[in-house]
């Protein structure tokens, strides 16, 4: 499922969920064109475009030019997602969640106000370090005791992404550009407040970890891409995890940041596709992507929920699996039948995995390392979603569509051959 990365409907598309880099084309329409910053960006766009083989169409240069955003905004919350998973292991989930909110809330009034590139970027900025309410989010899933109830609050999660995916650019195309950032700013302090009333902690002092510094130190660990995938802030000292539960987080983690990689790559490539290939306006990618978002959550609210504690791991091969036939379908389909097929068994994949496997992730661990666990998990990730459009879209123009889409398909058959090879701790309730 589609958690943050790429601009999603149209050419010029917000990401759902607050991402709204494609809407900065927007704001130079109506007069960001002569801003300096502004014009040094699109130069390295424009030289970017050029380097890939990009044609010069501007469209194609509108997806581009989000895309970069939205990799940067993904690596701020890769800096800043176990750094506030640590925090709130310490101090607790529900005033790290108020915090997180805050900066949010923050960060659409500074968009709301902006008169400059400049002043978009600041708030993109405070935006991106500011967004550790999903990996709290799943954190405070993680602390329920029930393995049924983890299963059945990630699935809750991924719904409301795809209500999100479905429902979010629709609305953000319905307003004006001006209306956009004060109805974010309007639903980041409903929520707020929403949580300051309703949210209890579910994370007692006395499971807590003993000292914020020792959160954070282990958290700096993590700052490099291998020691995030190495789990380092769980695999030292006393609460450290056992060697066998370790090793299997860290495959978990590793197929979690290749499926991420791979499908948002091909997630953001598939904007270019389908204009290429068949001419879509805004608007036919606007129903194409409605479509994507309905289906993932009526699979989510529906056959995700079901699946047993313990069952998770055979899903995520199912779905992985299902990948290969769907993005081959995508990528070679020359009609509107194969591409609809392609795009409902992607659907069906996307809608388990991610939840599947954060279900899985979120069993590891004391109830003081929980967000740890999964703000590192998130920063995988974030980082996934930031390497992985511009890959993507480097291979589509360079090679085509069809070998990009190919080779990525055969690719998700990695993931599926580690997730084969995890052990999953004896006392994890196995399916039947």
């Amino acid at each position: 499922m589609g958690l943050d990365g790429s601009s999603r409907w149209g050419l010029v598309s917000p990401e759902v969920g607050g991402d709204e880099e494609g809407l900065v084309l927007d704001v130079v329409g109506q007069g960001q064109c002569r801003d300096p910053l502004y014009g040094a960006w699109q130069r390295r766009v424009d030289w970017l475009a050029a380097a890939i083989g990009m044609p010069a169409e501007r469209r194609y240069h509108s997806v581009l030019f989000g895309g970069v955003l939205g990799s940067g905004f993904s690596l701020l919350q890769f800096l800043s997602a176990p750094l506030t998973g640590a925090a709130s292991d310490c101090l607790g989930r529900r005033p790290v969640m108020l915090l997180s909110l805050m900066g949010l809330a923050a960060s659409y009034a500074v968009w709301a106000a902006s008169r400059s590139f400049l002043a978009f970027l600041a708030s993109r900025v405070i935006g991106g370090l500011s967004k550790g309410n999903v990996s709290l989010s799943t954190a405070i899933v993680a602390d329920l005791a029930l393995p049924s109830a983890r299963s059945q609050g990630m699935a809750v999660i991924g719904v409301a992404f795809s209500l999100a995916f479905t429902l979010g650019p629709m609305l953000g195309a319905s307003l004006s550009v001006e209306m956009v950032p004060w109805l974010s700013l309007l639903f980041a302090l409903s929520d707020l407040l929403f949580i300051f009333c309703f949210l209890p902690e579910t994370l007692p002092p006395e499971k807590r970890a003993p000292s914020v510094a020792l959160g954070f130190r282990a958290a700096a660990n993590l700052l490099s891409p291998l020691a995030l995938l190495r789990f380092s802030a769980v695999a030292h000292g006393q609460a450290a995890l056992p060697g066998n539960k370790l090793s299997s987080l860290r495959q978990l983690g590793l197929v979690y940041f290749l499926y991420l990689f791979l499908f948002s790559g091909l997630e953001y490539t598939l904007s270019f596709l389908a204009h290429q290939r068949f001419q879509f306006s805004s608007l036919q990618q606007g129903k194409m992507f409605f479509f994507i978002g309905l289906t993932m959550a009526v699979i989510q609210g529906g056959y995700a929920r079901r699946i047993s504690p313990g069952g998770e791991v055979g899903a995520v091969k199912r779905a992985l699996l299902l990948l290969v036939p769907a993005f081959l379908l995508i990528g070679w389909g020359r009609s509107l039948p194969v591409l609809g097929l392609g795009l409902l068994l992607y659907s069906f994949a996307a809608a388990v995995v991610v939840p599947c496997l954060s279900s899985v992730v979120a069993s590891y661990g004391s109830a003081g390392q929980k967000g740890t666990v999964m703000g590192t998990l998130r920063s995988l990730g974030a980082l996934a979603r930031a390497a992985g459009p511009m890959v993507a879209a480097s291979v589509y123009w360079l090679a085509g569509a069809q070998v990009c889409f190919s080779l990525c398909s055969g690719l998700f058959l990695l993931p599926f051959l580690l997730l084969r090879r995890v052990k999953l701790p004896a006392q994890m309730p196995k399916a039947q």
